[in-house]
C-alpha cells in the first residue's frame, strides 16, 4: 500500500467518522440550547448589604441606581448597546451562569453586612436568576466562575454609564 492510500485509508476510517459523530452529537444539544442569544430581553444586576438592594441596574428599563462614596442615592438611565448584550450573554455562556445554583453562600444570622448580589438574566421563555453572598466559600471553581460574572456586568455598566455621558 502506497503512502498516500495509507493517507486516505486513515481519513476515511478515522477522521470522517469522528466529524460525522461530532455533527450527530452536537447540532441538537445547539439547537436546543435553553438560553439562545435571539431571544435575550434583558439583564437585571442588583446588589447591596442589606435585604434592601438599594444598588441596581435594569438593562430593559435602562434604569440605574446606586449609592455613591457620600451616601446619597444617584439614578441614571441608560441602555446597553447589542455589542455589550453579546459580550454579557457570551461570558454568561462561558462561564456557566446556567449551571449555577440559585444561591451561593447562606444569608449570615450573625452579620448583616454581608453584601448579596443578585444576577437575573431574562429570555423569551426562561430566566435565569442567581442569588450570591459574599461569604460564599465552596468550589473554588464555581467562587471564580460568580466573580467572572459579576466583574463582567459591572464592567460593561460602568462602560454604557460612560458612554452615555450622564
Amino acid at each position: 500500500m502506497s503512502n498516500r492510500a495509507k493517507k486516505i485509508f486513515l481519513g476515511l476510517t478515522v477522521i470522517v467518522p469522528f466529524v460525522i459523530y461530532c455533527v450527530v452529537y452536537y447540532i441538537p444539544i445547539f439547537k436546543n440550547a435553553p438560553f439562545k442569544l435571539p431571544d435575550f430581553v434583558s439583564v437585571q444586576y442588583s446588589w447591596g448589604v442589606n435585604d434592601t438592594l438599594e444598588n441596581h441596574y435594569n438593562s430593559l428599563t435602562g434604569e440605574y441606581q446606586y449609592i455613591s462614596s457620600r451616601d446619597s442615592v444617584i439614578k441614571k438611565k441608560f441602555f446597553l448597546n447589542d455589542d455589550n448584550v453579546i459580550y454579557l450573554h457570551s461570558k454568561a455562556r462561558e462561564l456557566g451562569l446556567w449551571n449555577f445554583p440559585d444561591t451561593l453562600g447562606e444569608k449570615s444570622l450573625t452579620s448583616k453586612q454581608i453584601p448579596r448580589y443578585v444576577i437575573q438574566f431574562n429570555y423569551k421563555n426562561k430566566s435565569k436568576r442567581v442569588v450570591i453572598y459574599e461569604n460564599f466559600d465552596g468550589n473554588p471553581k464555581l467562587v471564580g466562575a460568580e466573580v467572572g460574572v459579576r466583574k463582567a456586568l459591572e464592567e460593561t455598566i460602568n462602560m454604557a454609564e460612560r458612554r452615555s455621558g450622564k
